[in-house]
């Protein structure tokens, strides 16, 4: 049913096509929305516990959007309860110095998943098509050549067996205005606003030529993005719950088999 949301390779996109506040794909009202996400959790949270016990596939979820579109609620909410000991997120800031003296995927490689394990990037190695893109820090045929470096990349992830999705949270100018506007005025939220997101606001549509690059150059078979409606937070957070139930039900895993010879062993 959310297949809708996934970005077929060498599709032209165009985001002012895509409806962020779309919740078509549920037969049901937000409440009835945040009860089946909590069941999702459930099944997910199990599912994690397999993969972890199994240690054979690695899965790497990538988060992206504009500012409050909703990365970190989205991690609070679809991996409520799943065990943090096989799940890690990386979160990719401005480059240190280091990070500097390497290629731009040398810090990236570092925090991808391991055997068993899951990890969430918020915001990601995109960021050098992105933020690197609309303010110029580099030169085009630089930032250009980035994209086919990516889908290599992610084509080696996964052929060493990991399980890949992309997600940009797809929120509209005036949900973003809603967003930030709350930071202000609740006070428990004044630490979140920055005067900067308003320089990055006024560059909006630079920001979604952008992205409408990265989701057309850089979904692939190997490596799907998912464009997420997000205006609606509960509907946000049902949808990727359910592609990630889906694809890890798919992966078919088992548990370990057990030791020998357990059967007559008696803890006094």
């Amino acid at each position: 049913m959310y297949k809708r949301y996934r970005v077929q390779p060498k599709t032209k996109i165009d985001l002012s096509e895509w409806e962020p506040a779309d919740s078509s794909a549920f037969d049901g009202d937000k409440e009835a929305g945040r009860s089946a996400t909590k069941k999702l959790n459930k099944r997910l949270e199990a599912l994690q516990e397999l993969l972890y016990a199994e240690g054979k596939h690695k899965v790497l979820i990538v988060l992206q959007a504009m500012d409050t579109g909703g990365k970190d609620g989205t991690i609070r909410h679809v991996f409520d309860g799943v065990n943090p000991q096989g799940v890690k997120v990386a979160s990719f800031k401005r480059p240190t110095p280091e990070e500097l003296a390497h290629d731009y995927l040398w810090r990236v490689h570092q925090q991808t998943p391991g055997s068993g394990e899951i990890v969430i990037f918020n915001r990601s190695h995109y960021e050098d098509v992105l933020v690197v893109r609309v303010h110029n820090l580099v030169a085009e045929k630089v930032w250009q050549r980035r994209y086919d470096q990516i889908v290599a990349f992610e084509r080696q992830l996964a052929e060493e067996g990991t399980t890949i999705l992309k997600f940009y949270l797809h929120i509209d100018k005036d949900e973003q205005k809603e967003r930030l506007q709350a930071r202000l005025d609740e006070p428990d939220k004044n630490w979140k606003f920055a005067k900067g997101d308003l320089a990055e606001r006024a560059i909006w549509p630079q920001y979604q030529t952008a992205y409408e690059a990265v989701l057309s150059r850089t979904s692939t078979l190997q490596a799907p993005w998912y464009i997420i409606p997000a205006n609606r937070k509960w509907y946000r957070n049902l949808v990727i719950s359910q592609i990630l139930v889906d694809t890890l039900e798919g992966l078919d895993m088992r548990y370990p088999q057990a030791e020998e010879g357990l059967e007559g062993i008696v803890i006094e």
